[in-house]
């Protein structure tokens, strides 16, 4: 670890860093945007190199590390980005002597809460250890899905309608707080999103075709929308080259995201692979959806 010690410092940016490419990709832009920013991994997620990085590794419940770094490195905005395949252990809070009276809490929505009360919780540390946690959005406005088609390829009236379709078992799935995404084929529901993630529910679909329990005649498509409830600042839906390729596997016809409230990451290698595999991506407007939410 390195860390920068120039005193006039005092509103840098830490991106706090799950698993995946997201938290590299928003890293990376934000370095054009001219942040140098600083990179907590999380201990046991974090699977990307952050050596061109000034860095540091740290477990997710050690709220009073986390606390002395934003002092020691001049830490005043956070990103949360990636994935977290694991939730702490109660021998993994560390807190801090503000966040001390929240440790109850803390535990009881570890134990009982849907992921967005979790990120709603580490949102509120996080706060209350001097930082102002900000959206990926803020630094990197141009990874949002715009209103419409992203690629060469328009949904069909069909794929209009498993659309729709599957935008309301998304909504509904989201009041849940179970997950972002649902994949209707030839008119109905046949996956919801779980813990396992999109690419994974990709990978069911296909196997539910190929075995011949889902028509392999309909195409079907794929949605993700932002829960209802959802803190915009954290855990936004987000769709890449690999999810192009989960949904070509398992036959889709298309894949629809939350413009303005969804990442597109690597767009332009996102949109050549759906055109070389003849799939639509869409943003869809939010406006939209405010009747059905």
């Amino acid at each position: 670890m390195i860390l920068d010690s120039r005193p006039e410092i005092k509103d840098r940016l830490a991106i706090i860093a799950g698993s995946g490419l997201l938290p590299l990709h928003v890293a990376e832009a934000a370095r054009r945007h001219g942040e140098n920013p600083f990179i907590i991994a999380l201990a046991n997620e974090s699977d990307r190199d952050w050596s061109d990085f000034e860095n540091t590794t740290l477990g997710i419940g050690n709220f009073k590390a986390i606390s002395s770094l934003f002092r020691n490195a001049g830490i005043g905005r956070v990103v949360l980005s990636g994935a977290v395949r694991r939730r702490p252990d109660w021998r993994d809070i560390k807190p801090t002597l503000k966040s001390l009276a929240r440790v109850p809490s803390v535990l009881r929505t570890l134990l009982s809460g849907g992921d967005d009360a979790v990120l709603k919780m580490a949102i509120e540390l996080i706060e209350t250890n001097g930082a102002r946690v900000i959206g990926v959005q803020d630094i990197v406005p141009e990874l949002l899905a715009t209103v419409g088609p992203l690629g060469g390829r328009e949904p069909g009236a069909e794929d209009q309608a498993d659309i729709e379709i599957a935008e309301a078992a998304a909504i509904a799935l989201g009041h849940l707080d179970v997950g972002q995404g649902a994949v209707a084929v030839g008119g109905r529901v046949v996956a919801l999103e779980g813990p396992e993630g999109t690419d994974a529910m990709l990978e069911r679909v296909a196997r539910l075709k190929a075995d011949g329990r889902i028509s392999a005649r309909r195409r079907g498509v794929l949605v993700k929308l932002c829960k209802p409830q959802q803190d915009v600042r954290a855990d936004l839906p987000s769709i890449g080259p690999s999810t192009i390729a989960h949904a070509a596997a398992a036959g889709l016809a298309g894949v629809a995201v939350e413009a303005g409230r969804a990442l597109v990451l690597e767009r332009a290698e996102l949109i050549a692979a759906a055109d070389k595999a003849g799939l639509f991506v869409i943003g869809v407007d939010r406006a939209s959806l405010r009747g059905r939410s």
